[in-house]
């Protein structure tokens, strides 16, 4: 619709199973997060992902195409210039909750987890915690893990490289 000129194309909306969700604003330290998890995954993986920020996923199955916060997706030659991202493209998909906290637990991770998306983490700013999750099946993810400060994790798809809470959350 914003291709076409029915919402402006900097709308902050997204479509999540086949309706038009209006996105909360974003506050300073939910941005500042986003900002350090680009610099982050960039600088220690350079090559091995296309780190995207804040931009869609198709996934046709669910209807939807939402906007997560950060998304690892394997290399490719056009930088996804073609076509949005699949569901499959995604090897780590990062959102950053304060405010959506609610809506991110109960609505996006089992949107992911029945898209087949392997890897999500929820980086939740009002508990000071990470939560992965992981085995994705249709009823959503099987196995969730929280993280507290101290505690540190791999991504599956990157298993070489630990990080701690504090690298995540600052």
């Amino acid at each position: 619709m914003g291709e076409v000129g029915i919402l402006p194309e900097d709308s902050r909306i997204e479509l999540i199973a086949g309706e038009i969700v209006v996105r909360e604003p974003i506050g300073s330290r939910h941005a500042g997060t986003v900002n350090r998890l680009n610099r982050l995954w960039t600088s220690r993986l350079g090559e091995r992902a296309v780190v995207q920020i804040q931009n869609p996923i198709e996934l046709p199955t669910e209807d939807s195409e939402p906007q997560p916060d950060v998304t690892l997706l394997r290399p490719r030659a056009d930088f996804y210039t073609t076509a949005h991202p699949l569901a499959a493209d995604v090897v780590l998909l990062i959102e950053v909750a304060d405010s959506t906290l609610a809506v991110d637990r109960r609505v996006r991770m089992p949107l992911y987890a029945r898209a087949a998306i392997q890897e999500a983490w929820l980086l939740d700013l009002t508990a000071d915690r990470v939560e992965i999750y992981r085995a994705p099946t249709l009823r959503g993810y099987q196995d969730v893990v929280r993280l507290e400060r101290g505690q540190r994790q791999a991504p599956l798809a990157f298993a070489d490289l630990v990080l701690t809470v504090e690298d995540l959350l600052g």
